[in-house]
């Protein structure tokens, strides 16, 4: 865990796996096994959200982890064959998976319960951004998604910014979606919360959006003060401000000022954002492994 000055709070950040599959579905390792694998690699929320079922997470023991009950829900397909699936957080561990329903009674559904509903890797699913629009009642979507990476379907970041140009500023998070061995440890989210940690209180976070994606880099601060963005984050090679459309801001990237600039690395930024109908801003790291790391949209207007 580290802290984090985010909007003027300080709050501790904690690194949080909140999509993985065990042997209760279709993943490879038993339940034990991903819970000491992960608190080995110093996660302290793991979620557990097998197909179509939840886990006797009550039962188990966390190794210093706090343990989500969750699912991945399944609702029916479109006629063309495009997918549906969301990750629920923080169902009760006795809730039953009814097939062939509608998206939104899905959602409505984890809802109803007190927990809540990640739109799962949107580009796999082969879902555009006016699909995930027409949803209500989701927290966020998954904007990298590890095990879909082999298909070329782990990225769902240009679907981001168009929910976000359609005034839909959906927050993202970062998964492992765990079924293999080479889907670990790649992507994950930090939620910030103040409150010593439980299930409620990660579910409260990411209802407030108190949370960020990462695959590496960890950001260290924000503020959004009189028009003017701050942050200060660990060494990045790359610290791009995504905007409206065509839009957008550049605090570094490779050749900055010419060809024999090559590649350096900072560690804060400030951008002076320009107001307009319907604006947005959020800023993307990339540090020298090529690993991002991305605050969630807010609104500049």
């Amino acid at each position: 865990m580290s802290t984090i000055d985010y909007y003027g709070r300080r709050l501790t950040a904690y690194k949080a796996a909140f999509h993985n599959h065990s042997t209760m579905s279709d993943g490879v390792f038993t339940p034990a096994e991903m819970i000491d694998m992960y608190s080995r690699q110093g996660f302290d929320i793991y979620a557990f959200t097998d197909h179509r079922r939840t886990n006797p997470v009550s039962t188990y023991s966390g190794r210093g982890m706090t343990l989500i009950s969750g699912m991945e829900m399944h609702p029916r397909d479109e006629p063309n064959g495009v997918k549906w699936h969301f990750v629920a957080l923080g169902v009760p561990e006795d809730m039953v998976f009814h097939k062939g329903l509608e998206p939104q009674v899905v959602v409505d559904s984890i809802n109803a319960v007190g927990g809540v509903a990640i739109c799962a890797h949107p580009h796999w699913c082969g879902l555009n951004s006016a699909q995930v629009n027409s949803i209500k009642g989701i927290v966020a979507i998954e904007g990298i998604n590890t095990a879909t990476r082999y298909i070329g379907r782990s990225d769902s970041r240009q679907l981001w910014d168009e929910l976000c140009d359609a005034g839909r500023l959906l927050p993202a998070v970062a998964v492992d979606d765990t079924h293999h061995p080479e889907d670990l440890f790649m992507s994950w989210t930090y939620v910030l919360t103040d409150k010593p940690l439980s299930q409620q209180v990660v579910i409260d976070a990411l209802k407030a959006g108190d949370f960020y994606a990462s695959q590496g880099p960890e950001i260290k601060r924000v503020s959004y003060v009189d028009g003017v963005f701050e942050a200060e984050f660990t060494p990045c090679t790359e610290v791009i401000g995504y905007s409206n459309l065509s839009s957008g801001y550049c605090a570094m990237c490779e050749n900055m000022n010419g060809p024999d600039d090559g590649i350096k690395e900072i560690t804060s930024c400030q951008f002076k954002l320009k107001t307009r109908p319907n604006g947005w801003f959020r800023l993307q790291i990339k540090d020298k492994n090529g690993r991002y790391a991305w605050t969630n949209p807010i609104r500049v207007e």
